[in-house]
């Protein structure tokens, strides 16, 4: 079992910046690999990044503006956004893939006003 908590989301305006921390129940060392999705009101829940031993992976809509981190001391995942624009208003989700198990924290609102 792995709980997984959000924080750092909020208001911001477009074109600021954000940094999401998702602080995991225990060592993420062995985890295979853990990421961040999203989902807008009426929207799907889409993938936004992952990162995993072979390296990150990213949403076409937020190369270059994003970006995903872990901190294995502190058993925490970091997603870094820049830039931001009002479509990227959602609902951020942690999650951890563990061999067959995936794992979600609560969530946490970002809003982008224009």
């Amino acid at each position: 079992q792995v709980q997984l908590v959000e924080s750092g989301g909020g208001l911001v305006q477009a074109g600021g910046s954000l940094r999401l921390s998702c602080v995991a129940s225990r060592t993420i060392f062995s985890i295979n690999a853990m990421g961040w999705y999203r989902q807008a009101p009426g929207k799907e829940r889409e993938l936004v990044a992952t990162i995993r031993r072979g390296g990150t992976d990213y949403a076409d809509s937020v190369k270059g503006r994003f970006a995903i981190s872990r901190d294995f001391a502190k058993s925490t995942v970091y997603l870094e956004m820049n830039s931001l624009k009002p479509e990227d208003t959602a609902v951020y989700y942690c999650t951890a893939r563990n061999g067959p198990n995936n794992y979600w924290g609560q969530g946490t609102q970002v809003t982008v006003s224009s």
